[in-house]
């Protein structure tokens, strides 16, 4: 541990046992700055995603566990059905609301995960009305209100008003982390936060890399042939990735492409739509999600693995996926925007190639290419290998976060000079 033992307050609606989405960055920050020596507790929600309703075994209102030394109080919450954007409004704050009615214990530090904005404007105006108030942090994983106009979830003086939101909570913090320098670049000029109070610390890997046998020993059990080309999309199908064009690209596989087999594995709330579309189709599989333990198998014994974003979503996020993509060796396949976030981590890492958004026809012939093309192919796969290790590493991004958290204190105690111990 560097400097001094703080007490740390996350507050995040994902958490583990959650293992796609942020979940597993909230419960890596947390349990890396508890095995450091501070004093760690969660604030959370019941874990809900990417399927949308609350896991199998929690109940109650509240509930307290330990993991991994952190203490973690859990809040239930709506989970939005349809998730429109009214559903999505009241979980967050609802959510926001059992922040507030709950005792954080007189932290050093508050770090908001956001999304949710909501729960977390509502958590920063908490934070900044407390007499002798904690150090607040936020860390950034989407850019929300880029996200529900990249969506179509909102436009006009809705979506303005969600740009207002998002600025003023952004502003309001001592300091904020996002993952991606595009990110902290809107952060500045786009929401007028200050650059001396953004900070760029990357997500990590958290997938360990594919053991080969049980990679073939997944492949086999699904019965995937040898000489089939398996493109998987692993994670959540939601409206973002627009996984409609999947559908498309599947249908056109025919006589001369037949050993292509597009598969599906995951969750989420646009997954019942989709099998209705594309029941029938002979080169489409659906999985369900797969234990975090065969996670790495399930990467590894695919040939292609697929990012697919909706067109004109480009600048809201950067997905999860590719961390654990990188790691497994595997060349990437992105149908997206050529100037989005997705597509400069891609041509940054090195490790897949990128066709325009919604043109099923490219992505069967790439997926085709990388397929048969051997040699390109293990040279991607090594090439994402490669930036794991030498950006994506765990150990980096938690040094950065432990510095970054008593970076925030010091802004506290230089607010407090007087403040007698406690």
């Amino acid at each position: 541990m560097s400097g001094r033992r703080l007490r740390v307050v996350i507050l995040g609606i994902n958490f583990a046992p959650e293992s796609t989405g942020i979940g597993p960055y909230t419960t890596g920050l947390a349990t890396g700055l508890a095995a450091r020596g501070h004093d760690v507790e969660v604030l959370t929600g019941y874990p809900h995603y990417p399927q949308w309703r609350v896991s199998d075994g929690y109940h109650g209102f509240r509930t307290h566990e330990v993991h991994d030394r952190v203490r973690v109080r859990r809040f239930r919450h709506p989970v939005p059905r349809r998730h429109s954007a009214i559903e999505r409004a009241a979980m967050e704050f609802v959510f926001g609301l059992q922040l507030l009615s709950t005792r954080w214990r007189r932290p050093d530090v508050v770090v908001c995960v956001s999304p949710p904005l909501l729960a977390t404007m509502l958590a920063t105006t908490r934070v900044r009305l407390t007499p002798n108030r904690p150090a607040l942090g936020l860390v950034v994983h989407d850019l929300y209100s880029r996200g529900v106009i990249e969506t179509g979830t909102m436009s006009g003086l809705p979506a303005r008003a969600v740009r207002t939101l998002e600025s003023l909570t952004t502003r309001c913090a001592d300091g904020v982390a996002v993952i991606h320098d595009g990110f902290a670049t809107h952060l500045v000029d786009g929401l007028g936060v200050r650059r001396n109070r953004v900070r760029v610390i990357r997500n990590w890997t958290h997938v360990a890399p594919p053991d080969p046998a049980a990679a073939v020993a997944f492949r086999a059990a699904r019965g995937w042939a040898p000489d089939d080309i398996v493109v998987l999309h692993a994670g959540n199908m939601g409206a973002k990735q627009g996984l409609e064009n999947v559908i498309a690209a599947a249908r056109l596989v025919g006589p001369a492409t037949s050993r292509v087999r597009f598969v599906l594995l995951g969750d989420g709330h646009q997954r019942t739509t989709l099998e209705t579309a594309g029941a029938g189709v002979p080169a489409l599989d659906f999985l369900p999600p797969v234990p975090e333990s065969d996670f790495p198998a399930a990467l590894g014994a695919a040939d292609v693995l697929l990012v697919n974003e909706r067109p004109g979503v480009a600048q809201m996020a950067v997905p999860s996926k590719l961390t654990s993509y990188f790691a497994s060796g595997r060349p990437v396949l992105a149908a997206t925007d050529p100037g989005g976030f997705t597509a400069g981590e891609i041509d940054e890492s090195g490790a897949g190639v990128c066709i325009p958004a919604g043109r099923p026809d490219l992505l069967l012939r790439e997926a085709l290419r990388l397929g048969r093309d051997r040699e390109l192919a293990d040279r991607l796969g090594a090439a994402g290998r490669r930036y794991v290790a030498d950006r994506l590493s765990a150990n980096v991004a938690l040094d950065r976060y432990e510095w970054w958290v008593g970076e925030l204190a010091a802004t506290r105690r230089a607010r407090m000079p007087e403040e007698a111990p406690r």
